[in-house]
């Protein structure tokens, strides 16, 4: 997340299809000096050799970027069989070969189905994970490897697109904290042979897909007007909680931050709420039929 001295508050989500070759970082950066927007923040890095889906947040929507990471995933992946490389992509530097053997359809369904459901998978160093306050990948560009700590996936789905004698390509889906570099160097390894992934594409990031998308080039021919009008609505990610409607004395009270008595079935949840069917914020509903504020949204500046 950024802020500018400067600019707009400009609050909503827009999906971006990110080009290649480019940083999260940098197309975050392109998007914000078309809105002119004061503050903004992208949900889930992808890698300068990924493009596709990068929803970015501007304003209060920023608030609810936290909860995007959480998000399911899905990717639609090439891999270069017989290639290992140190970043476990084609941008990093070749450190063995083996040859291919030759699969069958039928070989490649098997191997792909033993990497389906909840797993443990080991973080590549090549990552933006930190150890000692460090990241991974500035510590792999100088030489160094240390052991990490395996994190609980699931793979949902992994579907053979195509294959040729020397690549795949797949779809995957899978859950957060998943790096598909590091499945892909497994899937190889279950081949026999490696595996190294030349693209990768994000297709859909929880209730968000690539269809929905724009280009840096799309947005950069819309006016001012288009483009405000493009941004969804802040509580768009939300939509999966229920959402509270409150009397004007319960929005008083809630904005001042007090607890107010909701009797309800639901067990302990987070809930939107709003007044007048204007979006105040996240609000829990706690086990004595109360609901307390969560964090609160201000969408009138």
């Amino acid at each position: 997340m950024s802020k500018r001295k400067s600019g707009l508050n400009v609050h909503g989500i827009i999906l971006l299809d990110k080009r290649l070759g480019i940083s999260s970082n940098k197309a975050l950066q392109e998007v914000r000096r078309l809105f002119n927007a004061n503050k903004a923040g992208h949900t889930g890095s992808l890698d300068p050799l990924a493009t596709g889906l990068l929803p970015l947040c501007f304003g209060e929507a920023t608030k609810v970027s936290a909860l995007m990471l959480d998000d399911d995933k899905r990717y639609q992946v090439t891999i270069k069989l017989g290639i290992m490389t140190d970043t476990g992509d084609a941008e990093g530097q070749v450190i063995e070969t083996k040859p291919v053997p030759t699969l069958s359809s039928e070989q490649i369904q098997t191997c792909l189905s033993k990497f389906t459901g909840a797993q443990a998978q080991v973080p590549p160093m090549y990552s933006a994970l930190k150890h000692n306050g460090k990241k991974l990948y500035e510590l792999a560009r100088d030489g160094i490897t240390i052991e990490r700590e395996p994190r609980n996936i699931t793979i949902y789905e992994i579907n053979l697109l195509e294959f040729t004698p020397e690549t795949l390509t797949l779809d995957v889906a899978c859950s957060k904290g998943t790096y598909i570099r590091s499945l892909a160097e497994d899937i190889g390894h279950g081949l026999g042979c490696g595996g190294t992934v030349t693209a990768l594409r994000r297709t859909q990031a929880g209730q968000f897909h690539l269809h929905e998308a724009k280009t840096i080039e799309q947005l950069a021919t819309m006016t001012s007007d288009e483009l405000h009008t493009s941004l969804m609505a802040v509580d768009k990610p939300l939509e999966n909680l229920l959402a509270i409607h409150l009397s004007p004395e319960q929005k008083l009270a809630i904005c001042h931050g007090q607890a107010i008595d909701f009797k309800t079935n639901e067990s302990k949840q987070n809930v939107r709420l709003y007044a007048e069917n204007l979006f105040l914020g996240l609000g829990e509903i706690g086990l004595n039929d109360k609901i307390t504020v969560v964090r609160l949204f201000n969408l009138n500046e």
